[in-house]
């Protein structure tokens, strides 16, 4: 008798850990709609999949990657600088050569003094621009580009397998956390039981 009594905690903590286990496998399993019973029966995750994409295609396009967002960092005076060498060593390649090879009379009139004039006066004029660039290109791809729109479709041809493993490896450690604590709650309550039949 008093090995079946130490036994109680362990059934507990198995009979803890397996509903979980159970409980997670059933939020992506079955994958297509089962009648069990009279009852339809599906996984929640391929049952909910649109409604899932499109929350996700909301959070992507309002909150992790905003249009305005993308805009303020192509128009921020360093990001625009980091352009301007690039810029620079095009417009002086520009002046020097292809101005003299299309032009060639008009190049035979511009001497090193107007070659850096002209320079600076583009580069001056360029960085005023491209901001302005930026904008109405930015404005124009938030048209033909709807994020949100692509996210939700995205999610919701996804197979049921490639999410369930889309979301196992970002909830793994969760979902075993999970049936461990359905293990060791399992044990505690297998415990008290046979304290309170000893006591009895």
């Amino acid at each position: 008798m008093s090995y079946i009594l130490f036994l109680i905690p362990v059934i507990s903590a198995f009979i803890g850990w397996f509903t979980n286990w159970i409980a997670i496998k059933m939020l992506f399993h079955p994958k297509e709609p089962k009648k069990i019973l009279g009852i339809t029966i599906q996984g929640i995750f391929p049952k909910r999949q649109q409604q899932f994409a499109e929350k996700l295609g909301k959070l992507v396009s309002q909150e992790l990657l905003s249009f305005a967002d993308i805009e303020q960092k192509l128009i921020h005076p360093d990001n625009i600088q980091k352009l301007m060498p690039v810029v620079e060593q095009h417009i002086e390649q520009f002046l020097r050569q292809k101005l003299a090879e299309e032009m060639p009379v008009i190049s035979m009139f511009i001497g090193e003094n107007t070659i850096k004039q002209l320079k600076g006066v583009f580069m001056k004029e360029l960085e005023t621009l491209f901001p302005v660039i930026m904008q109405r290109y930015m404005g124009h791809l938030q048209q033909e580009l709807d994020l949100e729109k692509i996210v939700i479709q995205k999610v919701a041809s996804f197979s049921s397998d490639k999410l369930e493993d889309i979301l196992q490896s970002i909830l793994s450690k969760e979902f075993r956390f999970v049936e461990l604590v359905g293990a060791v709650l399992g044990f505690i309550i297998g415990l008290l039981q046979v304290l309170l039949t000893l006591l009895t």
